[in-house]
């Protein structure tokens, strides 16, 4: 446990606004909280409210550079732990996040705007999950003998990278920060993160917990802009593996300076995820399901959303007749009251972007635009940045609605009439992350399932990211997996050989 005094309590809190103004103007770097060299700080604001909850600290490169020297400094001796003892450590952090699961929620729909009961409770409890799983995975850092000649020994052993940059973005930060740092520990990494702008207090809150168990220097959190803060941690010389979650350009970016060191990447860049549903579904399962894939709830602020579903003819008006009343069920409200299904957009840019979209869909000749849910009545929720989902038809595949990522509570509906029409529409785009199957006939299912361009595909489901599975896109969805048992051992260490002339 660290002796070193902090301002933030040791035991759990509810007073989400407390601990925000607590965490305001720090980075973690060393098993300690300290000040961004610069002095200078940037406001962190409730979507909700459009109140200032805190301050983050604008890291640059000096930062960057102090927290990777002292990650480098730990890495030696982390490395040196046996892995099954990593293991155990990281597992014992997942104690403490669970313990803290409910702070660490009120905290997230704070500054994401995020409803506490759908959205920021289920964020909570997976990120405790995630470490929990990782740290049973120590054992299996395992190496192979290898035939190569009966008076040769020959083995290859996996060994850690070094010190790992881990750029992270708003939607999902508690949970996409896991997905790096526990395969990166365990290991026997040292990691560097770099927050998202939008939402940098949850994810340092949950960097001091971890640090109350870990060996200082293990894991650091940095917050700051991309180009001052993530460009130099990208850059930095001793940074010898780069995973980062974000908008296909700045992965390019981000791929491009990785390259110029040689040194590997994993990429997660976000996609257009097609939703099919034939005739033969079950209906109200997957009307059901429809809500879930869009993520209505975050406002559809995922890289896995729905955005394109497809539905057999013969039930399409049927289909988007219920799917309006359901999502009009919903209830628009703060964050953090319970009643509250759906909760914000991230920020004014985004909000911006996400109604430009709209508009354009509007203006679309032949479009009908259906307009769910209602806005909040509150007052004092007047100058929030909640936004109505919007569930378009008539919208053909050349339109950017239905071709770009929005990022958004907005769905394309289409009708189709056969299967093989379906499969080239849903395969025609650049992305390839995710895709759902509805029906009862798995025969069809599994057939396009093996011919869907897409790394993650669920028949009669669409379930968020879980640990144990395979996670990662094709095309410009990115490269590389997590959330598994592969993820850690192709992405977070290297084989190396040994041999040993035995005659």
């Amino acid at each position: 446990m660290l002796d070193t005094p902090h301002p933030t309590p040791a035991e759990p809190t509810l007073d989400c606004r407390a601990l925000a103004q607590k965490l305001s103007g720090l980075h973690f770097i060393g098993g300690r909280y300290v000040p961004g060299l610069s002095g200078q700080n940037f406001d962190v604001v409730n979507p909700a409210t459009g109140e200032v909850i805190g301050k983050a600290a604008e890291g640059d490169a000096q930062d960057v550079n102090m927290a990777v020297l002292d990650a480098a400094r730990a890495q030696k001796e982390w490395a040196s732990i046996p892995a099954r003892k990593r293991g155990a450590l990281v597992a014992q952090c997942a104690a403490v996040l669970k313990a803290h699961q409910e702070e660490l929620a009120r905290l997230i729909a704070l500054e994401t705007g995020k409803a506490l009961r759908t959205e920021s409770r289920v964020e909570a409890g997976v990120v405790a999950d995630i470490f929990e799983f990782f740290g049973g995975l120590g054992s299996e850092l395992k190496g192979e003998s290898v035939p190569f000649d009966p008076k040769v020994l020959s083995v290859t052993v996996r060994e850690p990278l070094g010190v790992v940059g881990a750029i992270i973005p708003w939607n999902v930060p508690m949970l996409l920060m896991a997905l790096k740092v526990a395969p990166a520990l365990v290991a026997g990494n040292t990691v560097v993160v770099k927050s998202a702008e939008e939402a940098p207090l949850t994810v340092l809150r949950i960097c001091e917990l971890m640090n109350r168990v870990l060996p200082p220097g293990c894991f650091n959190i940095l917050s700051g802009f991309g180009p001052e803060c993530g460009a130099p941690l990208v850059e930095h010389r001793l940074v010898r593996k780069v995973t980062f979650t974000g908008s296909v350009e700045t992965g390019k970016i981000v791929a491009k300076a990785a390259a110029e060191k040689l040194v590997p990447v994993t990429l997660e860049l976000g996609g257009k995820s097609p939703m099919i549903v034939f005739a033969d579904c079950d209906f109200d399962k997957t009307v059901a399901g429809a809500l879930t894939s869009m993520r209505f709830t975050r406002q559809g602020q995922s890289c896995t959303a729905a955005s394109r579903i497809y539905v057999e003819r013969p039930i399409f008006d049927r289909f988007v007749a219920r799917m309006q009343q359901a999502v009009d069920a919903m209830v628009m409200g703060d964050p953090l009251d319970e009643k509250t299904d759906i909760g914000t957009i991230i920020s004014d840019g985004q909000f911006e972007k996400v109604q430009a979209f709209i508009a354009e869909g509007k203006a679309t000749k032949g479009a009908t635009a259906i307009e769910c849910s209602a806005l909040p009545d509150d007052p004092a929720l007047k100058k929030g940045l909640f936004l109505r989902p919007v569930i378009f038809t008539g919208l053909d595949a050349s339109s950017r609605l239905v071709r770009e990522e929005i990022f958004g509570p907005v769905t394309v509906i289409q009708p189709f009439d056969d299967a093989e029409e379906v499969l080239a529409a849903a395969n025609d785009s650049e992305y390839g992350l995710a895709a759902s199957l509805w029906t009862n006939n798995l025969r069809v299912g599994l057939d396009l399932a093996h011919r869907l361009e897409a790394g993650l595909v669920q028949i009669n489901q669409n379930l968020v990211v879980q640990a144990n599975l395979s996670y990662g896109g094709v095309k410009s969805s990115g490269l590389g997996k997590e959330a598994s048992l592969e993820a850690m051992l192709e992405h977070f260490t290297h084989k190396k050989t040994i041999m040993v002339n035995m005659a």
